[in-house]
């Protein structure tokens, strides 16, 4: 059986979720590669730059293999640990009460229904029932988390990682994209002419 997934990203209509661009969590190497460091680096760092509580995000969808496939292989159920993870940096950052962690698993995460092969479990799948929540007014704001790289991992002894935001949308498209397209097209022009101009000055050194 061949499976196939798509994401149409295309410019705000004013009405469809958006992608915070400028939420963005990311592993770096000096993030530090336990458990806690990791979520440190892709969940809890970009909601602190920008006020916001892990609690704020409804949904998350990290790692969400098939608990059916990784439990009887030894690897446990994966999306609960990371669940785990996420509900105990907030009980450490005092947002939830440590008898509440389960119920955060509950109410935060999902059951895990993907297969388990490389980048495919997470995050991504989760895309298509995340959107359908918001729109629904079910949720309004989701972290997709994608983590874990079996091949990075054996090559570097290195995690790599990272998360976005998708939220309701406000229903105000970007002033740029109200701007006529003539006039969008003019500027794109405008800024090719120039870069082309300092380059050709600065091969013949001027």
């Amino acid at each position: 059986m061949l499976g196939a997934y798509a994401v149409l990203v295309s410019q705000n209509d004013g009405k469809s979720p958006v992608i915070r661009t400028d939420i963005i969590g990311k592993h770096k190497i000096g993030s530090g590669s336990a458990p806690q460091a990791v979520i440190q680096a892709i969940v809890v760092d970009p909601l602190e730059k920008h006020d916001m509580k892990i609690t704020d995000v409804d949904i998350y969808a990290p790692e969400l293999q098939n608990s059916e496939i990784t439990m009887p292989a030894g690897a446990g159920d994966v999306p609960l640990a990371n669940y785990k993870m996420i509900g105990a940096m907030a009980v450490k950052r005092g947002e939830i009460e440590k008898s509440q962690l389960m119920s955060f698993t509950a109410e935060h995460g999902m059951i895990g229904f993907a297969p388990t092969q490389g980048h495919i479990p997470s995050g991504v799948p989760a895309i298509g029932h995340i959107l359908r929540a918001i729109k629904e007014g079910r949720a309004r704001r989701a972290m997709i988390i994608g983590k874990g790289s079996l091949f990075l991992g054996r090559m570097t002894d290195l995690f790599d990682g990272i998360s976005f935001i998708i939220e309701k949308n406000d229903g105000q498209a970007a002033d740029d994209e109200l701007m006529d397209k003539d006039e969008i097209k003019k500027e794109i022009r405008a800024l090719v002419a120039e870069s082309l101009q300092n380059l050709a000055e600065s091969l013949s050194g001027r």
